[in-house]
């Protein structure tokens, strides 16, 4: 599979790569076995990037992969960290920074953890010289070997990108959220910085499985947070009504490339945006990640299509999301 790198750390990463909050059993039960079935199929068809939290399941999507890292060392592992507590600019400390990041080196069993995210911090964060100080620290400790951000908005990541140290970007990014391709992608690609795309198929919508009267378990942030009940609603199905997005998935599966799926062409689409270095579909069996990563195969999307997701994009979708994020 294609690696992509990161001009400020110099570390490549596959340009499809695998979210696993599902591992951590946050959006239903996951065995263990299930999930390491998920990892040797990421591995086997090209994945050298994996993304975590801290958070997940408490930490169990940690500690999961680390336990498959003693048989597969060598891959790219980023964690993220930060709602370990409440969300207050004052939690952001050194010495909590030390506190998660020795915590995720246990749950990892590594004494350097490759890439740390501030987790979708509040905006205040991003300002403060002392929360990239304390950052830099942690680097010139050896407990990071390089730090990066995941935001909510644009403008979070633009402040966030003009940080000498940020290593990389991640940000929601796909079909049904495309601002970041009008200012974040262009700056991130000029500094060197990775940008990692995050919930790539709209919580599921652009799979194109989804109907109005679908049912999600209720240990599903697809049914519990489509208000942003629990967290920012913009990563609940990208935070497109579900009504609306369900239509609009429709509408897109029949733009999907011959011989792909609509969640394919979804990743495609994403893959071939400049800038982009990796996106990361999560996967619930090893089916669903050998589908993921063939899209890193596919021939790229023909203008027509872009001009057509566009299109779609703009009549659909822009109103309810553009100016939020």
């Amino acid at each position: 599979m294609e690696e992509r790198l990161i001009d400020r750390i110099g570390r490549r990463a596959s340009v499809i790569g695998l979210g696993t909050w599902q591992l951590g059993a946050d959006w239903g039960q996951v065995e263990e076995k299930d999930a390491v079935a998920v990892l040797e199929a990421a591995v086997e068809s090209g994945v050298t990037f994996l993304d975590t939290a801290d958070v997940y399941g408490d930490g169990r999507s940690e500690q999961i992969i680390g336990r498959f890292l003693r048989d597969h060392p060598g891959l790219f592992v980023a964690t993220k960290m930060g709602r370990r507590a409440p969300l207050d600019p004052a939690e952001y400390t050194l010495d909590n920074f030390r506190a998660w990041t020795d915590r995720s080196r246990a749950n990892l069993g590594v004494d350097t953890l490759d890439l740390v995210q501030l987790h979708c911090p509040p905006t205040p964060v991003y300002s403060r010289d002392e929360v990239f100080d304390a950052l830099d620290t942690l680097v010139d400790e050896g407990r990071i070997a390089a730090y990066g951000v995941s935001v909510e908005t644009c403008d979070e990541a633009l402040t966030a990108i003009a940080r000498p140290g940020t290593a990389s970007v991640q940000i929601i990014l796909n079909a049904f959220r495309q601002k970041p391709l009008e200012r974040v992608l262009p700056a991130a690609a000029e500094a060197g910085v990775g940008i990692i795309a995050r919930v790539p198929l709209a919580s599921g919508l652009l799979s194109g499985r989804y109907r109005h009267d679908t049912q999600f378990g209720p240990a599903d942030h697809r049914t519990f947070n489509r208000r942003g009940e629990a967290f920012d609603v913009g990563e609940t199905f990208s935070g497109v009504d579900y009504d609306t997005g369900v239509d609009a998935a429709a509408e897109f599966a029949a733009l999907a490339a011959p011989g792909a799926t609509p969640a394919q062409t979804a990743l495609r689409w994403i893959i071939q945006q400049p800038g982009v270095t990796t996106v990361i579909p999560g996967a619930r069996n090893p089916d669903q990640v050998r589908a993921n990563c063939a899209a890193a195969g596919m021939e790229p999307l023909p203008e027509p299509t872009l001009d057509s997701v566009r299109d779609l994009y703009d009549r659909r979708i822009r109103p309810q999301v553009h100016h939020r994020w």
